[in-house]
């Protein structure tokens, strides 16, 4: 079985920087910068502007409407002088701005899937869209984009980046139901619904944050606290958020947005679902990460401009590395799982939000996996099978890539797997910011092709192809 090695590489780039709420330590902090831009004569204030414009201008779309959104937020609490210009206001936004480095540390763990937009291509031809996770200052990650075409002929053609990287942003005005809350706040221990009688019948999460915070203490009952936080829990982490249209997909960055994500958005697999109606849209699964817990979260999007990002419940929802099937099978959603960190497990639910139990699909059972096993993305449907590429760790946290086939109607059945890895690291692969790891979060069929964008050494990304009849045949030979 050949496999090609493309030219292709992505490295990390510390120049693409989007911007970011400077938050200080301290309830002083910000009028005392505010005083210091009063206490500015008007050619000072004016000169001061124009030199940060000079200095930022080239390198961010919008900057004044960053600024302005800057000072809304910063000025919440201490509201600036009310016969302040506009170039004052701009001038305090601006302080409170800060540029961050997506990319600082690394940039990794890629997946790829068709894009929604397939109009103006010669035949035989596709558009893609490939997710990769960037991490930056203080190992914060989040979800960039890369985007392409994939020829009649094979070849790899990636669209040009712009100077820009433009942050996405979380929706305030989305509007929850009491039954969206009640649904979610059965999976919280000590809680109690009748919380939710303070809220009216659609509330937005900051009016639910301001009843909930002014609620006098009469009107808390005995599980008020533990509900109260399972509350602004839900509404944290359950949220919509929207990119700017006309910016280019390869600008949008997907930065976290919740207090349960805030140390990051991690290793996201997306998926092109195709529902029993026959309609598509796209899935992607992650983990968010706030520093000391993680959450399994499920992110929806027809057109990768506006998404819905949604908690996972359920007894199921345990660990990393949760990959959604791109169809139902029998009624049920289908998803790979990872629970207790050693196999590969399998689920089924109804609800695509809520996963109860488990069972065992793969366990390691060569010298390359004798540590753990685990999916690298969502399968691929054959007429053969469902094609599944894996990961095993052995000595020394080694990683590699390997393939297996599932039964199409019953994919609880391992029907071919490969003994030896496709994808080992080279010795030009092994060194990075995590040594010896190969590894991705999804791959993508064109004709008989298959392409897998893969990461090394979480320092950079490279693109493999190989036959897909090739690989078929290859696991039709090592039926199991």
């Amino acid at each position: 079985m050949h496999i090609t090695r493309t030219a292709i590489q992505f490295r990390a780039n510390p120049g693409r920087v989007i911007l970011r709420y400077l938050s200080l330590h301290g309830p002083h902090r910000v009028p005392h910068i505010a005083k210091r831009i009063d206490h500015m004569s008007e050619p000072e204030a004016e000169a001061l502007l124009a030199q940060t414009r000079s200095l930022f201008a080239d390198r961010h779309r919008r900057l004044d409407a960053v600024f302005r959104q800057h000072f809304a937020e910063s000025t919440q609490r201490h509201p600036a002088p009310e016969h302040w210009p506009d170039n004052r206001r701009l001038l305090l936004g601006a302080c409170m701005t800060m540029e961050y480095s997506t990319q600082a540390a690394a940039l990794f763990n890629p997946s790829m899937v068709r894009h929604p937009d397939q109009s103006g291509l010669p035949e035989g031809a596709i558009r893609f869209i490939m997710s990769l996770r960037a991490t930056g200052e203080s190992h914060i990650s989040s979800i960039e984009f890369r985007t392409g075409v994939l020829t009649a002929d094979g070849a790899i053609q990636l669209d040009e980046l712009t100077p820009y990287a433009t942050r996405s942003a979380k929706n305030w005005q989305k509007t929850y139901t009491k039954d969206f809350v009640r649904e979610r706040l059965r999976y919280f221990l000590h809680t109690s619904e009748t919380i939710l009688d303070e809220l009216p019948d659609r509330f937005t999460a900051t009016e639910a944050v301001q009843i909930m915070t002014t609620l006098p203490e009469s009107g808390r009952h005995s599980r008020f606290h533990e509900s109260q936080k399972a509350l602004l829990e839900i509404l944290d982490t359950n949220y919509d958020l929207v990119c700017e249209p006309d910016v280019p997909l390869t600008e949008r960055v997907i930065f976290p947005n919740a207090k349960g994500e805030s140390k990051g958005m991690e290793d996201v697999r997306f998926v092109q679902f195709t529902d029993e109606d026959g309609t598509t849209c796209y899935y992607s699964t992650y983990t968010a990460y706030d520093g000391e817990t993680i959450k399994c979260q499920l992110m929806e999007t027809t057109d990768f401009v506006e998404f819905r990002v949604r908690t996972m419940y359920g007894d199921g929802i345990q660990d990393k590395g949760m990959a959604l099937f791109p169809e139902k099978i029998d009624g049920n959603y289908v998803m790979l799982s990872r629970q207790g960190g050693e196999f590969i497990n399998i689920m089924f639910s109804e609800d695509l939000h809520v996963w109860d139990t488990w069972q065992t699909l793969a366990e390691p059972a060569f010298g390359w996996e004798t540590v753990q096993l685990g999916n690298c993305g969502s399968p691929i449907k054959t007429e053969q099978g469902w094609l599944v590429l894996t990961h095993g760790v052995g000595p020394l946290r080694r990683y590699a890539i390997g393939v297996m086939l599932l039964d199409l109607q019953d994919p609880t059945r391992v029907i071919g797997r490969l003994a030896k890895p496709i994808i080992e690291p080279l010795e030009s692969e092994r060194e990075g910011y995590v040594p010896n790891v190969v590894y991705t979060c999804g791959w993508l069929r064109h004709q008989d092709q298959l392409i897998i964008p893969y990461a090394m050494s979480d320092s950079a990304c490279g693109i493999i192809t190989l036959s897909f009849q090739e690989l078929l045949d290859e696991l039709q030979k090592k039926n199991m």
